[in-house]
């Protein structure tokens, strides 16, 4: 090699070097804001109710099923204290879950007693009674961007993601880690894989059926899939949005025995 070539290889590197640092650096998204962005989407941000429905299936076989009110009522430190009724079956009619705080109550009318709960308690199939509350990620969960990626939703469609990796910061998340994918464009959740402190695969959620509910796109349905056994499928369906003023009397263990609606 010519004592001139080398010049022009070395004039020529160093001037990509000089115009690749003057292009714009896309900064890295703020992981924190993207969780934000997509509870909002699955949480109005005013009090409310809905009812919700939740079908256990073993091996495509319907084995229980639970209709449920739920109210939800922001305590403005970035939660919700949520008041479940039970609707259906008939034998579990009228009983409440209270879960206010980091404290989750259970109250049966026929023995007018109230007993303490775990949010990971399952509920129904792979349903704890912590998913069928309106929970915000981010204040209970710290997130990072592990990755961009196209990911398949519940719908078998590629959707262009973030990837999250969330790892529960305060005692009373229901889950030690998540794995969550949203969409780039929209926040909308997409899939989320829940896990043990251990690193075990509790179970993997898809978001489906987006529908306009009190002003936002919000999934009207969740699959969950066990994670030891795809033949376990849990699934969640809203309906029945409707913003309601909710007192804050009704978020009160000592209210449950008074509380009709």
């Amino acid at each position: 090699m010519t004592v001139t070539s080398m010049g022009a290889r070395v004039l020529f590197a160093g001037l990509l070097g000089a115009l690749l640092s003057c292009l714009p650096v896309r900064a890295a998204p703020d992981a924190q804001a993207l969780l934000q962005a997509s509870d909002a989407i699955r949480n109005p941000r005013e009090s409310f109710k809905l009812s919700t429905e939740l079908f256990e299936y073993r091996a495509g076989k319907l084995k229980n099923s639970l209709l449920l009110t739920v109210y939800a009522r922001p305590d403005g430190d970035g939660r919700y204290g949520n008041l479940i009724r039970f609707e259906k079956p008939a034998r579990d009619a009228n009983k409440l879950m209270l879960f206010q705080g980091k404290d989750l109550w259970f109250y049966d009318p026929t023995a007018r007693a109230s007993f303490r709960l775990s949010p990971r308690q399952r509920l129904i199939g792979q349903a704890a009674n912590g998913d069928v509350v309106n929970a915000a990620f981010a204040r209970d969960y710290q997130a990072v961007v592990e990755a961009e990626e196209d990911v398949a939703d519940g719908d078998r469609a590629t959707r262009q993601s973030y990837k999250l990796r969330l790892t529960a910061s305060t005692p009373d998340a229901t889950y030690a880690a998540i794995e969550y994918w949203q969409d780039r464009a929209t926040a909308n959740p997409i899939k989320a894989r829940f896990f043990t402190a251990s690193g075990q695969l509790l179970k993997t959620a898809f978001y489906r059926k987006f529908e306009p509910w009190l002003g936002k796109e919000r999934p009207t349905e969740v699959v969950i899939i066990d994670g030891l056994n795809a033949q376990w499928v849990t699934i969640l369906r809203y309906a029945g949005f409707a913003a309601q003023e909710i007192p804050e009397a009704w978020m009160q263990r000592d209210y449950l025995p008074r509380f009709q609606n």
